[in-house]
């Protein structure tokens, strides 16, 4: 019997292990390519309704990529959806990249993202903390700063603007716990919608993070 569970908890392990790194490695990937795609929209020079209509088809290829998850096509569709999201972001970054010290405040948007990611992620997978119980506060606060959002798009409060960058950063963070955690306590065993999950909480903290160092920028 307890030879039974000790195999029982290899296997088991050894799922886990093999799902950290599916998703791990199509992560590296989609972020690769999303990055790409989103210099390409860079040197180009796209327009802000261009980068709208990106972040609309980006949308309707995430719900299309969840349906198709579970077959070899999902694969394909993740990297419609990431290369959307990257190349929608065209013209933030060329806004970003005319100010003095434009490119040098991306990098650092980036490398703050990605040390962000890594510590939380690297927490969330050693300790094996089941962050579940977060799920009822995230949902309800990605609640709030989405209407938010869309109030401050009539009142347009740079204080309400930093606010909810502020805050879709803090929200970020716990999504990246949770997420990470569902993977690691079994709660998502797919690796493409493990991908899409933790790609948009990187995204979402990039972008969130960008906006704060820029407004904060004297220029």
């Amino acid at each position: 019997m307890n030879q039974h569970a000790t195999y029982s908890i290899s296997a088991s392990t050894e799922v886990v292990n093999k799902m950290l790194r599916n998703t791990y490695m199509l992560l590296a990937m989609t972020l690769a390519f999303s990055a790409a795609c989103a210099a390409i929209a860079t040197a180009i020079g796209i327009s802000p309704l261009m980068s709208l209509m990106f972040s609309i088809g980006g949308l309707v290829l995430l719900f299309v990529t969840l349906r198709k998850a579970d077959t070899a096509a999902g694969l394909a569709w993740i990297f419609a959806f990431t290369g959307l999201e990257g190349a929608s972001l065209g013209h933030l970054l060329n806004v970003y990249a005319g100010l003095a010290n434009g490119p040098s405040l991306i990098m650092q948007a980036l490398g703050l993202t990605a040390a962000v990611f890594v510590a939380l992620s690297a927490y969330a997978v050693t300790t094996k903390k089941d962050f579940s119980f977060m799920r009822g506060f995230l949902i309800a606060g990605l609640v709030v700063v989405i209407v938010a959002a869309l109030i401050n798009i009539f009142l347009g409060s740079p204080v309400v603007f930093m606010a909810l960058n502020a805050g879709v950063a803090l929200l970020m963070t716990g999504f990246i716990l949770f997420d990470t955690s569902r993977i690691v306590n079994g709660g998502e065993t797919n690796y493409i919608r493990a991908t899409i999950s933790l790609y948009l909480d990187f995204l979402n903290l990039f972008i969130a993070i960008l906006n704060l160092l820029g407004v904060s920028n004297d220029d």
